[in-house]
């Protein structure tokens, strides 16, 4: 076996960027491993587990490359479409590239300084927890509004940002704030959707992708997605984002109607968003996941009433026939996005019993920190979902999978090509097993909403646009219901 690491001092690349020549990389012939990726001490964890060594010296500054492969040429050829791949990876300021002054600028404030044109602007923080505070407090003091990206930043420093913030007439979306869109220009994890009167604040980020691809659907288009981060309406946070965002789309004249997507908020902090939403002028519709309350296809079609719009039938790919009518037994749920997840247990929750677990069914978010440390979010890499769905395949008790498929900008630029085999084997070894797929996303996203549903179709999969009847639908199969549904036909002849 042939091995070459190096160390290359003074480049940096996005983690998503160095995923993707990772993974361009382990699909040569004859390449067994490829790391690329900064030299972070979880990194450089990862890569002792893959039974590399880096060279002593290296740190979070530096990148690192460790292929394997069966014999030297594997190697050689891996190392030349490395440098290839590299060199078309989009460069920063880190390495080096002169502004529009002629030196880089150096802090988040100079930036700001040197590049923001008249009327405010907005910055995008996207650093490790620990440093986002500072960066983020940087953007505010030079007059901007913040989007922080970054996750694990502690409670206190979110509410220290949040009051800095108001003091200054300005809106902190986040921390952990996947997906925003401001003016139809899609930040983090957003989908393509057409321009129209809705607004949606939201604290949650694979929610709001749900709202805006169910409008979409329906022919009705998002004008701004302001995320709050899903703390936001704590007891600790107050709501402090959220009451900021209700205002900044109430003096918008191009927002007709506002949309709030969140997870069950703190009692105190609703009646305090619901209180500010009655004096506000546009009228606000509350999509507040719980035990008694409406999903959120249910939600996008009291939007469309309020809109004067009809509610169509949701899109939706059925698989062709199954070889055997579905079979009681467990479901199980394997998502990337996790108010998704905790929509389709609820829903679950009330079709099967409160107690999913006696019966044998389970929900898992796989994109929570806890199985997202050392590793991609699942939207990117399908690497962990593949491996579970293996294993439910495995299970005899199991007799229903339901997964989620998120598109949009920053997601896995094609998850059916990977996804679709998966089913398809996992459907040839388990005759009896059901895959049901909520697919999130739009005809223009980047993957193409319609060509992943008919690949993930053709696989053998029942494919949804809704989540919520994904969802049902899922449940129905795991009490050997039939569960019939009627084939796709376009919105306009609903």
């Amino acid at each position: 076996m042939n091995t070459r690491v190096e160390v290359r001092g003074g480049i940096y690349r996005d983690s998503v960027t160095l995923l993707r020549v990772s993974r361009a990389l382990t699909r040569r012939p004859g390449v067994t491993a490829a790391i690329v990726a900064m030299a972070t001490d979880l990194n450089l964890d990862l890569l002792a587990q893959q039974g590399f060594t880096a060279p002593a010296g290296a740190g979070p500054n530096d990148l690192v490359a460790a292929i394997r492969g069966e014999d030297e040429a594997a190697v050689e050829a891996a190392w030349e479409a490395l440098e290839e791949l590299l060199a078309r990876a989009p460069a920063s300021a880190a390495d080096g590239a002169p502004g529009p002054e002629g030196a880089p600028a150096r802090t988040t404030g100079a930036a700001a300084r040197r590049l923001r044109g008249p009327g405010g602007g907005l910055a995008l923080v996207s650093v490790p927890g620990r440093y986002a505070y500072a960066e983020a407090m940087d953007a505010l003091a030079a007059g901007l509004n913040v989007m922080v990206f970054s996750d694990n930043v502690p409670l206190h420093q979110e509410v220290a940002l949040k009051e800095a913030a108001g003091r200054r007439g300005l809106i902190v979306m986040g921390p952990d704030c996947g997906t925003a869109l401001i003016g139809g220009v899609g930040l983090g994890f957003a989908n393509a959707v057409r321009p129209g009167p809705v607004g949606v604040v939201a604290a949650s980020g694979t929610g709001a992708q749900q709202m805006m691809c169910l409008l979409d659907a329906a022919g009705v288009g998002v004008r701004h997605v302001l995320g709050v981060g899903g703390r936001d309406l704590s007891a600790e946070v107050s709501g402090r984002s959220t009451l900021a965002a209700l205002a900044a789309l109430d003096a918008d004249p191009g927002t007709e109607t506002i949309v709030v997507v969140t997870k069950p908020p703190a009692p105190r902090v609703a009646d305090l968003v619901h209180a500010a939403a009655r004096r506000l002028e546009t009228p606000v519709t509350f999509a507040m996941l719980g035990e008694d309350a409406a999903d959120l296809t249910d939600a996008a079609a009291k939007v469309l009433r309020a809109l004067g719009r009809e509610v169509p039938r949701w899109p939706r790919w059925p698989a062709p026939a199954p070889p055997a009518p579905p079979r009681p037994g467990a479901l199980r749920g394997l998502f990337a996005g996790g108010t998704l997840c905790a929509e389709a247990a609820l829903i679950a929750r009330r079709e099967l019993g409160p107690d999913l677990l006696s019966g044998g069914h389970a929900f898992t978010d796989l994109g929570d920190d806890a199985y997202t440390r050392g590793r991609a979010h699942p939207m990117i890499d399908p690497t962990l979902r593949l491996e579970r769905l293996a294993a439910e395949a495995d299970d005899p008790a199991c007799s229903v999978v339901l997964m989620d498929v998120v598109l949009g900008y920053g997601a896995d630029p094609d998850p059916a090509a990977a996804l679709a085999p998966a089913i398809e084997d996992a459907l040839t070894r388990r005759p009896d097993l059901r895959v049901v797929i909520s697919l999130c996303g739009t005809p223009a996203d980047p993957q193409n909403r319609d060509r992943q549903a008919a690949a993930l179709q053709a696989a053998g999969a029942d494919v949804f646009a809704s989540n919520a009847e994904a969802a049902r639908h899922a449940t129905r199969l795991a009490r050997g219901a039939p569960a019939a549904i009627a084939p796709e036909r376009r919105l306009e002849d609903a």
